[in-house]
């Protein structure tokens, strides 16, 4: 019988994090299962409810158990004994608060617990105010956001000290994590990576003259630069088209932004895997032009990055984060200065414009991907570290 391994993620699961249940779905030495406060909707289409447990579940006064939970590590009795009948060998929690918040239920187990950082806990600077949740009174639900960055900010270097391993995303995430105080023993980096046999080019589809960006449309995604670079290429090319797929705070501001001053442009909101799939396929250039934010926050590596050139798409994107250790320049896309949104223009204009170079880019960066990024021997390397630190 293989071993559990208990996936924590606080709420399971937004939208954008296919690529969880894609990493443990590949698990082949190991069997992942679902542990959290609360059970999306969004979830439903990646992870069954019957894999799950979820605090919401436990009844009476589920709220008051989650808060408890959350604030002084106090775990429902029923929830505790539910888990514990699974026998878990292993708590592997994905970002860094979620990393904090499982550190109760390790202690409680007995079992390991292992953290990945994915980008924001990573690089933000986080000050922390000394406030706690009582400070915000009646505000506190409004502003929990912030509470909860603070509370993470405070707990960080018991995390660092009493997580028995941390998994950068990228090699510049693990040089953050080394910076923000945790020992580079602990620190291994593993690519999460794609499942290449699920992303495959289909040929008989024509290319269109469309530039894709894919992702939350927040701060550091840097769409407000690619929106002025398109405004650029439409003065050269009024054919080519921006398509926006996905939701956030943002998307009011820019899509006014766009309306100003672009001709040929499209805001989807968030769409199915297959759907982002089926635009992966038709695109010229998928455009991810990341930013860090004046608080320090950036990307760890876009997995979108690692679809698009799995799907033989070319990726014009920033020198940011981890995206160099996936983007080759000049040979599977062009990667331009953060903000720098004239040569970004510059960049997918070339590529929109030279079908010899684009058809080569895209032979490269399927190839880079199949080499380094297969979500397979990622996993499979993941699973060297679970068994390592079990032995």
């Amino acid at each position: 019988m293989k071993k559990i391994i208990l996936i924590y993620r606080d709420q399971l699961l937004p939208y954008s994090e296919t690529f969880i249940p894609a990493q443990v779905e590949s698990f082949t030495s190991y069997q992942g299962f679902y542990v959290g406060s609360s059970y999306l909707p969004s979830a439903k289409s990646m992870v069954l409810k019957e894999n799950c447990m979820v605090l919401d579940d436990e009844k009476p006064l589920p709220g008051l158990w989650k808060t408890a939970y959350k604030l002084a590590g106090v775990l429902h009795p029923n929830w505790l004994r539910r888990i514990k009948n699974l026998s878990p060998s292993l708590i592997h929690a994905h970002f860094g608060l979620d990393g904090v918040l499982a550190l109760p239920l390790a202690r409680k187990l007995g079992v390991p617990l292992v953290v990945t950082f994915h980008g924001y806990y990573a690089t933000a600077e986080i000050e922390v105010s000394g406030k706690t949740w009582y400070d915000y009174g009646e505000d506190f639900v409004k502003r929990r956001g912030q509470f909860f960055r603070e509370f993470y900010g405070r707990r960080r270097k018991t995390l660092f000290r009493e997580a028995d391993c941390l998994i950068a995303v990228s090699q510049f995430i693990r040089s953050q994590l080394i910076e923000k105080g945790c020992p580079a023993e602990k620190i291994k980096v593993n690519y999460i990576g794609i499942d290449v046999d699920k992303f495959i080019p289909d040929s008989q589809v024509q290319r269109e003259s469309t530039v894709l960006f894919v992702g939350r449309l927040v701060e550091k995604k840097g769409c407000d630069y690619l929106i002025r670079a398109m405004a650029e290429v439409q003065k050269i090319r009024p054919d080519v088209e921006l398509v926006m797929i996905g939701d956030g705070s943002l998307r009011q501001r820019l899509e006014t932004l766009a309306k100003k001053g672009l001709s040929r442009y499209r805001f989807l909101g968030v769409q199915a895997p297959e759907t982002v799939k089926m635009w992966m396929n038709c695109a010229s250039v998928l455009c991810a032009p990341s930013i860090t934010t004046d608080h320090g926050e950036t990307e760890g590596l876009p997995i979108v990055i690692l679809e698009a050139m799995a799907m033989g798409l070319p990726v014009v994107s920033s020198w940011s984060a981890g995206i160099p250790e996936a983007v080759v320049d000049g040979e599977t896309g062009f990667l331009v200065r953060e903000r720098d949104w004239e040569n970004l223009a510059k960049s997918i204009l070339t590529l929109v414009q030279d079908t010899p170079m684009r058809e080569a880019f895209a032979i490269a960066a399927r190839q880079r991907v199949e080499q380094r990024f297969s979500l397979q021997r990622n996993t499979a390397c993941l699973e060297q570290v679970y068994t390592s630190i079990l032995g």
